[in-house]
């Protein structure tokens, strides 16, 4: 593959921006400012530089090593009309010779600049707003969430780890969650483009972060919790706080939490807002409190390309369906997309008449137990899948369609959550015949040292496993066709949709989706053409 770097999507604003004046701006944030601010008017807002259009502010916040200050004479020359900082970046971007506007945290300020300066603040006329977190599925549930909101004929908004899209323009995101002044300029361009309705993946790093502030969300969705991001948090408790911050009448109207994990019910007894709940009982932590929610999944088959369910709720409403991917846990995500588009408003018939019309939720989950191989050989699945938690319920649903062995292909982040690896090697070698240790994104660290502790954790647990080790996965998609055939399966969880790989800080063009079907093919198996889905087949 080549090596040249591939280059950001980009930031996208309304074609026709706001005109703000600084004054105004000013009067309503500064604690101080410098230079003179009459005159000035503003068409956006920016953190970086790189992203920077002429006529915008330029808002410097501190980082772990430099001051955003100090790219303030670039942003000069680009264009910016004024910087946005604290104290000691006014001290640092005087050389810019812009007006300075002084805040005291510009990060806690963002979302609200933002909202004012495009005009996206709650009380703004803006689309409907749906918000999906947890640890696993958030993804998936936006992306059903838009897939039904389009076979209702509503014009469109998404905002996920995969993709943004705008009235069905799709462009490759960046962050699972944008900066707040990305996340208000998006929600401006999709109301300009007449956008109805918008799924939004909001992560838990976002929420800390301050990138949805300034937003209400019509409703707000809850998947589930588990190991994940102790990187970030100091425990469970801290991540499981900073997600619970969703369901306060500041950041969300309503609210439906799926009771599959012990971690809903928390939620629900700390929800500040109105709360729906969903619950499948086939996978729940607690059967007996999934049966009792409100809405309840019942899983009718599985299949490789689909799963059929039936949900049952209030006033005898009953719908059966299928969601276009394997697992409960994805026909749960569908069930929630279902209940937060009701709680959003639209109605039970409207949406039912669809879904029977069509015979499936149509919806496309990029890299989400997404199957690349046809209809010989072995099923070749690509996930992102990177938790235990995950990989425990990608692999039963895996197996539970696979007539023959599954084998598990995975390599770990460098740089991330180091206390989850040694579970990620325990779980994949319990719920495989067959595991295939190799790299992902080692970033800055030794790709081998990570491997060596995936493969401590599967053989801790089950010493007389048969592992194998290859570096780097080019040559290990390779090896693990190899390993299986027809009626097999493969689950290779980590890279999903994404097109990279991040090593030593240089991003390398990779698609573990194309090396899938060109080791297939190699192989001799015939492989469809790209893009899928492929419909669900009685």
């Amino acid at each position: 593959m080549s090596t040249t770097q591939p280059s950001l999507p980009p930031v996208l604003r309304p074609a026709a921006p706001p005109k703000r004046a600084l004054t105004d701006l000013a009067a309503r944030f500064a604690t101080a400012t410098r230079g003179e601010l009459a005159g000035v008017t503003l068409s956006g807002i920016t953190l970086a530089t790189a992203d920077l259009r002429a006529g915008e502010a330029f808002v410097a916040i501190r980082g772990v090593n430099k001051h955003g200050a100090e790219f303030a004479v670039a942003a000069a020359q680009k264009g910016a009309v004024a910087v946005i900082t604290d104290a000691a970046g006014a001290e640092i971007a005087a050389a810019s010779g812009l007006p300075i506007i002084i805040v005291d945290d510009p990060r806690g300020v963002l979302g609200a600049l933002s909202a004012w300066v495009y005009g996206t603040g709650a009380d703004d006329t803006l689309p409907l707003l749906f918000a999906a977190t947890g640890t696993n599925g958030k993804t998936s549930v936006s992306h059903l969430l838009e897939g039904i909101l389009r076979q209702i004929e509503v014009v469109t908004g998404l905002s996920s780890t995969a993709e943004r899209h705008i009235a069905g323009d799709v462009i490759v995101s960046r962050l699972t969650t944008p900066e707040a002044s990305e996340m208000h300029a998006l929600l401006a361009l999709m109301r300009e483009r007449d956008v109805e309705a918008v799924a939004v993946e909001v992560s838990a790093q976002a929420l800390s972060r301050h990138r949805v502030d300034g937003i209400v969300f019509d409703v707000a969705g809850f998947t589930n919790l588990s190991h994940d991001h102790l990187d970030d948090y100091a425990d469970m408790q801290e991540y499981f706080a900073a997600k619970l911050a969703l369901f306060r009448p500041d950041r969300a109207r309503r609210a439906v939490i799926c009771l599959d994990s012990p971690s809903g019910a928390d939620v629900v007894a700390a929800s500040e807002i109105s709360v729906v709940t969903v619950g499948t009982p086939a996978i729940a932590a607690d059967a007996e409190a999934a049966a009792a929610a409100d809405w309840v999944v019942t899983i009718d088959e599985e299949r490789q390309r689909g799963t059929r369910f039936t949900m049952t709720g209030p006033q005898g409403r009953s719908l059966t369906t299928v969601v276009p991917v394997i697992g409960p846990h994805m026909a749960s995500n569908a069930a929630l997309a279902i209940v937060m588009l009701l709680e959003g408003g639209y109605a039970w018939e409207r949406i039912k008449s669809a879904l029977e019309r069509d015979g499936q939720i149509n919806a496309y989950l990029p890299g989400r137990t997404e199957l690349v191989s046809g209809d010989s050989g072995p099923a070749v699945f690509v996930d992102f899948g990177h938790t235990p938690d995950a990989f425990v319920k990608t692999l039963a649903a895996v197996r539970r369609v696979t007539p023959g062995r599954t084998l598990m292909l995975f390599g770990a982040d460098g740089d991330r959550d180091a206390t989850k690896r040694l579970d990620m090697g325990r779980t994949a070698v319990e719920g495989s015949d067959i595991l295939v240790i190799t790299d992902h994104h080692p970033r800055f660290e030794d790709p081998q040292s990570i491997r060596a502790t995936l493969i401590e954790g599967a053989r801790n647990a089950q010493p007389d496993a048969e592992i194998h080790e290859y570096s780097p996965p080019e040559t290990a998609i390779v090896a693990a066709v190899a390993l299986v055939g027809d009626g097999d399966a493969i689950l290779w969880a980590g890279p999903g949709h994404q097109d990279y790989r991040d090593v030593r800080g240089v991003r390398t063009p990779y698609s573990a989706r194309e090396l899938a079907r060109r080791a297939l093919r190699d192989a001799g198996w015939s492989v469809p053409e790209p893009h899928w889905p492929v419909p669900y087949a009685d």
